[in-house]
């Protein structure tokens, strides 16, 4: 009886403590998007004096301006992010489910060392590479172009969405194929018309995460552009700080605006990437 009710206890003090944890994380990360989305809608002085405050009135001008063009380059740097990121995103799942299917679903020699080659990929972030990436860039001549941050950002979401896809594949059922083969379709009939629509869930995963991963890339966009034209969403934050240091209500307007795509896209998402991470993503 005692351990029953020291077990119980123990049970209500860890899902305490995990409250509170979360509680404690809750608030670190919601306080200062608060103080960002409150403080676009405040004079400096109201931010400067009382930036904890809800503003009454609100006040619309530094969105007016920002959302209108009469101050920094909103809707510009969000057209050079979603066309950096759509040709990311196409480009690497088309990639990406070839090369996983190759390795799932055809038998050669070298499949295993092809494989085993893009998980060394894995252990190399961008960081690491950045200087002999930079050479070559301007080797080929990409620089202060999109392709010098597109093909770079597809070669660092190759070795994450192939080992995610090849699992998925893995899992499909031998006999489906076998099925696809005798109505006449080879592996490429069998890729398209059934491990395709098969795959709608881990393909919106692995394209998601690749979104995500380009929106918020800021390290690349500031290696490859010098042109203030050619500035994504991260550059385009940096670049209007550097130009209204003082303005902190105009800076937290932008930092706000910047912040409402991918929030949007994380929340229309989410189901698609908790389904693809599930359903048979982690075989292999």
């Amino acid at each position: 009886m005692t351990t029953g009710v020291m077990t119980a206890r123990a049970r209500v003090l860890s899902s305490l403590f995990k409250y509170a944890v979360s509680i404690v994380v809750g608030l670190i990360i919601a306080i200062p998007l608060y103080i960002s989305i409150i403080g676009g809608f405040k004079s400096l002085g109201q931010l400067q004096a009382q930036p904890m405050r809800f503003p009454v009135p609100l006040d619309l001008t530094q969105y007016r301006e920002l959302l209108t063009g009469a101050v920094g380059s909103f809707w510009r740097d969000l057209a050079n992010s979603t066309l950096v990121a759509a040709l990311t995103v196409g480009l690497a799942l088309i990639l990406c489910a070839a090369a996983a299917f190759a390795l799932a679903r055809i038998r050669f020699r070298l499949s295993s060392v092809i494989y085993n080659y893009f998980l060394i990929g894995l252990l190399f972030p961008l960081a690491v590479a950045i200087l002999p990436l930079y050479l070559q860039l301007r080797t080929l001549g990409l620089l202060n172009t999109y392709w010098g941050v597109v093909l770079p950002q597809i070669a660092f979401q190759l070795p994450w969405n192939i080992v995610l896809l090849r699992g998925f594949f893995l899992s499909i059922p031998r006999d489906l194929e076998d099925a696809t083969a005798i109505d006449g379709y080879g592996p490429l009939g069998f890729f398209y018309y059934m491990v395709l629509p098969l795959s709608t869930p881990i393909l919106a995963t692995a394209g998601i995460l690749a979104l995500v991963a380009s929106w918020n890339n800021f390290f690349l966009p500031l290696l490859v552009f010098n042109d203030s034209t050619k500035f994504t969403l991260p550059m385009g934050v940096m670049d209007f700080m550097t130009q209204h240091g003082v303005a902190w209500n105009q800076i937290l307007a932008f930092l706000t605006l910047a912040m409402i795509p991918a929030v949007i896209l994380f929340i229309l998402a989410q189901k698609y990437i908790v389904a693809g991470l599930t359903s048979g993503a982690v075989k292999g």
